[in-house]
C-alpha cells in the first residue's frame, strides 16, 4: 500500500486523507471501497471519481441524511458482513464535494461499528476559491485523477 499520512480528526472519526493517498489506497487494495456519497444529481451531472460507487448520504428530494445509509454501506461490503475478528478488514474511503459531508457519513459508519473508515478531505471538487470556483485549489479533479461524467 502507498505511504498514506494518516490524520484521525479526534478519537473514534474518520481518518483524513488527501485524493492522490485516497486514489493509491483503492488501486493497492482490493478490499478498499472508495463511495462517492454525494448527490444522484451531482454524482451524475459534476461527474465522480473512476471506479466508485455510488450510494448517497444525503439526496433530493428530501435532502437528510439516509436513515438506510449504513446497511447499504454493508451491503456493498461482503454482503453486510464487516467484523473486527477479520484479519484484513476492508476499507471504506467516502468522497463528497468538499469534505464536510463525507465526514458526517464517516462518523455514522463509526458509530454503527464499522471501521477502517476514511474521508477524503478535500473531496472531488474541493473548496471555493476566491472568485467562488470549485476544483481551482484542491480536490479530485484539481489533482487530476481519473474520474467520469454521464
Amino acid at each position: 500500500m502507498s505511504d498514506v499520512k494518516e490524520k484521525r480528526t479526534g478519537a473514534g472519526t474518520p481518518v483524513a486523507i488527501d485524493p492522490k493517498s485516497a486514489h493509491q489506497m483503492a488501486a493497492d487494495n482490493p478490499q478498499a471501497y472508495l463511495i462517492d456519497i454525494r448527490s444522484t444529481m451531482e454524482h451524475l451531472m459534476v461527474g465522480h471519481p473512476a471506479g466508485a460507487i455510488h450510494v448517497p448520504w444525503i439526496d433530493e428530494p428530501e435532502f437528510t441524511p439516509d436513515p438506510h445509509f449504513v446497511r447499504k454501506i454493508r451491503e456493498v461490503m461482503l454482503g453486510g458482513l464487516l467484523g473486527e475478528g477479520e484479519e484484513n478488514p476492508p476499507l471504506v474511503i467516502l468522497i463528497c464535494r468538499s469534505g464536510r459531508r463525507s465526514l458526517e457519513a464517516g462518523q455514522a459508519l463509526i458509530d454503527a461499528g464499522i471501521h477502517n473508515v476514511y474521508n477524503v478531505t478535500a473531496g472531488f471538487e474541493g473548496p471555493l476559491n476566491d472568485s467562488h470556483h470549485r476544483s481551482t485549489t484542491a480536490g479530485w479533479r484539481f489533482d487530476q485523477l481519473p474520474w467520469q461524467q454521464c
